[in-house]
C-alpha cells in the first residue's frame, strides 16, 4: 500500500512550497555571497604562495596541500629554532597548516592576528572607506586584539572577506577525547564570540561544552574546538538553501580532523546549517569520528541516516519551539537539505533538548541538550537522556555503552 507521505501530489506540493520559500529569500535577501564580499586579495593565498617559493636552510618546503601526515613528518624533522623561523616568516601559512604542531599553529596565528590588526587599524583611517566601512574595520581590529590575549589558542585564521577562525579549549595534544563545534549561518570573525547571547556564538558554545564535559567526567582529558573555519552563508538566503557552502566546508572539516594530533575519538556537534556541513562531510570523515550530533538541523542532505555513509553514531535534537521545524524538509533540484533528522524515519538517535529555548539555545548551561552533548563527548553514553518515546535512542545507548 502506498502511503500518503510518498504520494506524487504531496511531493509536488512540497516542491512548490520549497521553491516559493527560495523565491521569498531571493526577494528579501538577494545573493548574499556577492553582496557581502569585501573583494580583497587573499592574504592566505599570498602566504601559501610565498611558502611554496620558500626554503629552510637550503631545503625546499613541502607542498602546503600535502596530506597532514607528510606535513607532520616534515615539522618533526626540524628543530625548534627552524620551526619558529617558519612561523615568523609565513604565519598565515603555518597557522592554517593541518599537520603542523598545534602549539606552533597557535604561535603563528598570534603573529598573523597582529598583522591583520595592523591592517585594520590603517583601514580605519582610509579616506576611501565609508563611515560604515571604517566602523567595520574598527570592530575587526578589536576582535583580532581580543583573540591575541594570553590563553587564546587560535588554530585557524583567515582575515579574507568576512573571515574564518577556529579556537581550541583544553590541551589538544594530551586530550583523550576531542569535540568539534560546527556552527551555522552568519558565522564570521565578528560573530565568532559574543558578549550578549554568548552561547549562540561558536566560542560560547565550545566553552560551555568544555566545562560541561569536565563536569560530566573530570578524570577524562578533553579538548573542544570552536570550528568556524569555513565560509558560512549570510542570512537565510540562497546560500543557506543549497549545499554550496557546505561542500567547501566539508572538505575543510575533513582536512582539519585528519590533521588533529594522535588517534583520539572525535565527536562533532553541528548546529543549524553546520549540520548540512557535517552531513556532506560524513562519508569522507576518518573513522576516528565516532559521533555526529546535530541540533536545530534543516537537514543533512540525506533521507536516512544510513545514507550518510559513516560508521559514526548519528544523534539529533530539536527544541519544541525552534523555528527550524517549519522549513520544508526535502531536497528539490539542489534546494533544501533532505529529511528531518529528528523524524522517526530518518534513523538518528533523538536526544532530549529540554530547556533549550528557540533555535540558538542548545549550548546554554542547564539544558538537557548541553548535558547530553557532554555525555557523548566523554563517552558516557549511559548518561544520555533520549527524547520522550524514542526507543531507538535508548537501544542505541545500550549498544554504544558496551561497544
Amino acid at each position: 500500500m502506498t502511503s500518503f507521505d510518498s504520494s506524487p501530489q504531496l511531493n509536488a506540493w512540497r516542491a512548490l512550497l520549497a521553491l516559493a520559500v527560495v523565491f521569498v529569500m531571493l526577494a528579501t535577501t538577494g545573493w548574499t555571497a556577492v553582496r557581502h564580499n569585501r573583494g580583497d586579495a587573499s592574504p592566505l593565498q599570498a602566504a601559501l604562495s610565498a611558502w611554496e617559493r620558500g626554503s629552510i636552510d637550503g631545503h625546499a618546503l613541502p607542498d602546503p596541500d600535502s596530506p597532514a601526515g607528510r606535513l607532520s613528518h616534515f615539522f618533526a624533522s626540524l628543530n625548534g629554532k627552524q620551526r619558529d623561523r617558519l612561523a615568523a616568516r609565513y604565519p598565515l601559512a603555518v597557522g592554517n597548516m593541518n599537520g603542523a604542531p598545534v602549539t606552533l599553529r597557535y604561535r603563528a596565528n598570534h603573529i598573523a592576528l597582529g598583522q591583520a590588526r595592523k591592517v585594520e587599524r590603517e583601514r580605519m583611517h582610509d579616506k576611501r572607506l565609508s563611515p560604515v566601512g571604517k566602523q567595520e574595520a574598527e570592530r575587526r581590529m578589536k576582535r583580532f586584539g581580543v583573540m591575541m590575549r594570553p590563553g587564546r589558542h587560535v588554530i585557524a585564521f583567515d582575515p579574507m572577506g568576512s573571515g574564518r577562525m577556529a579556537e581550541v579549549f583544553g590541551d589538544l595534544d594530551k586530550a583523550q577525547r576531542v569535540s568539534v563545534v560546527v556552527p551555522g549561518v552568519d558565522t564570521n570573525v565578528l560573530t565568532f564570540e559574543r558578549t550578549f547571547r554568548k552561547y549562540s556564538a561558536p566560542v560560547g558554545m565550545a566553552r560551555a561544552l568544555y566545562r560541561a564535559e569536565r563536569s560530566a567526567k573530570p578524570d577524562t582529558r578533553t579538548a573542544v574546538i570552536a570550528w568556524a573555519d569555513y565560509t558560512a552563508p549570510v542570512g537565510i538566503g540562497v546560500d543557506a538553501a543549497t549545499a554550496m557552502r557546505a561542500e567547501d566546508g566539508a572538505v575543510r572539516l575533513d582536512s582539519m580532523v585528519r590533521g588533529l594530533p594522535g588517534r583520539t575519538p572525535v565527536a562533532l556537534y553541528c548546529h543549524s546549517y553546520g549540520s548540512v556541513v557535517c552531513g556532506v562531510a560524513a562519508r569522507q570523515l576518518p573513522s576516528r569520528v565516532t559521533d555526529i550530533a546535530v541540533a536545530g538541523s534543516p537537514g543533512m542532505r540525506a533521507d536516512r541516516a544510513g545514507q550518510l555513509g559513516t560508521g559514526a553514531r548519528i544523534w539529533a535534537t530539536r527544541d519544541s519551539d525552534d523555528w527550524i521545524q517549519d522549513v520544508p524538509y526535502m531536497e528539490v533540484g539542489g534546494l533544501g537539505h533532505g529529511a528531518d533528522p529528528v523524524s522517526g524515519g530518518f534513523g538518528a538517535r533523538v536526544l532530549s533538548a529540554a530547556g533549550a529555548a528557540g533555535h540558538t539555545g542548545y549550548f546554554e548551561p542547564g539544558t538537557e541538550s548541553l548535558r547530553n552533548f557532554a555525555e557523548i563527548g566523554t563517552g558516557s553514553y549511559y548518561g544520555v537522556r533520549c527524547a520522550s518515546g524514542d526507543a531507538a535512542c535508548r537501544k542505541g545507548i545500550s549498544d554504544s555503552a558496551v561497544a
